[in-house]
C-alpha cells in the first residue's frame, strides 16, 4: 500500500471487561504504518468496566489515536455497528474495518483482509469460518452453530443466487463510500443487521469478497437466539428477494442514489420500450422526451434515426450523433420540436407535477404538419395494484407503477381524457403486459406468463395491462391557427 487512505477500526463492545485490551494490544502495528488510522470503541451500555478500561487504555497510550464512546442506552449488535459507521461516514474515512471485543475474530488478520482493497473495486471484504474444510471445527465452533451456519447459508445462496461461503461472520472491512450508498440506517439493530448489509450491498450491485480467517471460541457468553436469528435472517433474505424480483419494494434494499440509472431498457419481449422502438420507422428523426440513461436513443440510433435526447439528468452513456437538451420537464419549455417527425414520451407525464400544462406547452410548438407522438404511463387500475389496496398496500418504491417519483397516475379512460384535452388524436392505444422477464429473468416460464398477461388483456385491458401504450397525431393549438389567419388574411389582402 502507497497511498495513505483514512482507515476506522470499530471496535464493538459489550461486557468485554475480561477480553477488551488484548483485543486492543493484538491490532497489528504494520496497519498504523500503512494507513492514517484511528480505533474507535463503542462500549453498548455495558454494566461492567468495559468503558473504563477501554478510557485508561486510551490514555496509556497516547502516541495512538484511540476515541472510545459509550451509548447510555444499549443499542444492540446492529445498532452499535450503525453509530461506528455514521462516525466513519460523518468524518470521511475511506475505510472502516469491524472486529469485536470478546475476541472472537483474530486482530491479526486485519492487514490480510485490508489487501483486496489495492485493486480499487472491491466494496467489502469478508472473513470465512467456513471457507476452507474443517477449519470451522477445529477453531472449536459448537457442532449445531457449524450445521446452522451452513443451512441458512445454503439457503440464502440459493434465494439470493449467489455463491457466498458464509452469511454469518462479523468480521468485515467495508469501504465508507460503499456504506453510505446503502440504508444501513434502517436495518434491525439485532443480530442480523449483518445479513441485511449483505443483502443491501447486493442490491446495490457492490462487489464482495471473501478471505478465509481461524476460528475461535473461548469462554465469550453468546447472546444470540439462534431460533429468532433464523427466522430473522430467513424473512431479510425472502423480503430482499422479492424486493429484487420486483414484487415488494423495500426501501432499506433500494441503494442511495440520485440520478435515473435504475431505468433499465425491456426489449426482446412485448413491453414498452420494444413497442415503442417498432412504432418508429427506420431513418425517422425522432425527439426522446424524459430520456433517462439513453438506452432507448442508442436503439434508435442503431435503426438509423436521427435521435435527440432530453432529460434533467444528462444521459450517462455517450451515443455518435444524438443531441443532448437539459430540460426540467416541469418548467417552461425550450425544446426544437419542429425538426423532428416523432416525439417520445415514455414514462414520463406520470412524473410531473402539471401534465396539462406540459402537454399544452407542447402543442404550442406544432403546425399544421402532424407530429407522431409516441407515449406510455403506467395503469394505476392493474389488477395487482387494485389487490394490494384491497388488502391495505399501497406501497411506493423506487420503480414500477407506485414509483414514488410518480406525481399523476392513470386508467386508459383518464389518459384518453388528458390526451383529447391536449389536442391529440389517438391513433392506437393498448395494454401493455407486466414486464415479467425484468422480475424472473427471460426464460420459458416468463415468456409463458407474458403470453398469458397478453391474453388477459384482451379479456380486460383496463385490468390487466400493466402500462398503456398510445401513439397519436398532433394537432395546432388555437393560437397557432388564429396567428395563421391572421396573416393568411393579410396576403390575400
Amino acid at each position: 500500500m502507497t497511498d495513505r487512505r483514512r482507515l476506522l477500526i470499530l471496535v464493538v463492545a459489550y461486557y468485554a471487561e475480561s477480553t477488551l485490551l488484548r483485543v486492543l494490544d493484538r491490532i497489528p502495528g504494520e496497519v498504523f504504518d500503512a494507513f492514517e488510522c484511528e480505533v474507535l470503541v463503542v462500549d453498548d451500555a455495558s454494566a461492567d468496566r468495559t468503558f473504563e478500561l477501554a478510557e485508561r487504555y486510551r490514555l496509556d497510550h497516547p502516541q495512538l489515536p484511540i476515541a472510545v464512546l459509550r451509548n447510555r442506552f444499549n443499542q444492540g449488535y446492529g445498532g452499535n455497528q450503525k453509530i461506528g459507521y455514521a462516525y466513519a461516514v460523518s468524518r470521511e474515512f475511506d475505510l472502516v474495518a469491524m472486529i469485536h471485543g470478546d475476541g472472537q475474530y483474530a486482530p491479526e488478520e486485519l492487514p490480510r483482509l485490508l489487501e483486496p482493497f489495492d485493486g480499487g473495486d472491491v466494496d467489502a471484504v469478508f472473513g470465512s469460518r467456513m471457507m476452507i474444510p474443517g477449519a470451522a471445527r477445529a477453531g472449536g465452533m459448537p457442532p449445531y452453530k457449524r450445521l446452522g451456519n451452513r443451512i441458512l447459508t445454503t439457503v440464502q445462496n440459493l434465494m439470493l443466487g449467489t455463491q457466498l461461503t458464509e452469511f454469518h461472520s462479523g468480521y468485515r472491512v467495508y469501504a465508507v463510500a460503499a456504506l453510505d450508498s446503502i440504508h444501513y440506517r434502517l436495518n434491525s439493530n439485532g443480530f442480523h443487521f449483518d445479513t441485511e448489509v449483505i443483502l443491501q450491498l447486493l442490491s446495490a450491485g457492490r462487489r464482495i469478497v471473501e478471505l478465509p480467517i481461524p476460528t475461535f471460541y473461548g469462554d465469550e457468553i453468546s447472546r444470540v437466539n439462534g431460533v429468532a436469528y433464523a427466522v430473522n435472517v430467513l424473512q431479510a433474505t425472502a423480503q430482499a428477494t422479492l424486493h429484487r424480483r420486483g414484487l415488494r419494494h423495500q426501501r432499506r434494499f433500494e441503494p442511495r442514489v440520485d440520478d435515473n440509472r435504475h431505468y433499465r431498457l425491456k426489449l426482446g419481449y412485448p413491453s414498452s420500450h420494444q413497442w415503442a422502438l417498432d412504432a418508429v420507422p427506420s431513418g425517422a428523426s425522432v425527439l426522446d422526451i424524459g430520456a433517462g440513461p439513453g438506452g432507448m436513443a442508442t436503439a434508435l440510433a442503431a435503426k438509423g434515426c436521427r435521435v435527440a435526447v432530453v432529460d434533467q439528468h444528462p444521459p450517462n452513456q455517450a451515443t455518435h450523433g444524438v443531441e443532448v437538451y437539459v430540460q426540467d420537464l416541469d418548467k417552461p419549455l425550450d425544446l426544437p420540436t419542429d425538426r423532428f417527425d416523432y416525439l417520445l414520451l415514455l414514462d414520463v407525464i406520470e412524473h410531473l407535477k402539471d401534465p396539462e400544462r406540459f402537454l399544452d406547452q407542447l402543442r404550442a410548438g406544432f403546425g399544421y404538419q402532424p407530429k407522431t407522438i409516441v407515449l406510455t404511463t403506467p395503469n394505476i387500475a392493474f389488477c395487482v395494484q387494485r389487490l394490494g389496496l384491497l388488502a391495505g398496500q399501497f406501497n411506493y418504491g423506487r420503480s414500477g407503477i407506485l414509483d414514488r417519483t410518480h406525481t399523476r397516475l392513470f386508467t386508459f379512460r383518464t389518459l384518453r381524457h388528458l390526451l383529447r384535452d391536449a389536442g391529440l388524436e389517438i391513433r392506437e392505444m393498448r395494454g401493455i403486459p407486466a414486464p415479467i422477464p425484468e422480475a424472473i429473468g427471460d426464460s420459458a416460464l416468463s415468456r409463458a406468463l407474458l403470453r398469458a398477461n397478453l391474453a388477459l388483456i384482451r379479456l380486460s385491458r383496463g385490468a390487466f395491462s400493466f402500462q398503456i401504450f398510445v401513439v397519436a397525431h398532433s394537432t395546432p393549438d388555437l393560437d397557432f391557427l388564429l396567428a395563421d389567419a391572421v396573416r393568411t388574411a393579410a396576403g390575400r389582402r
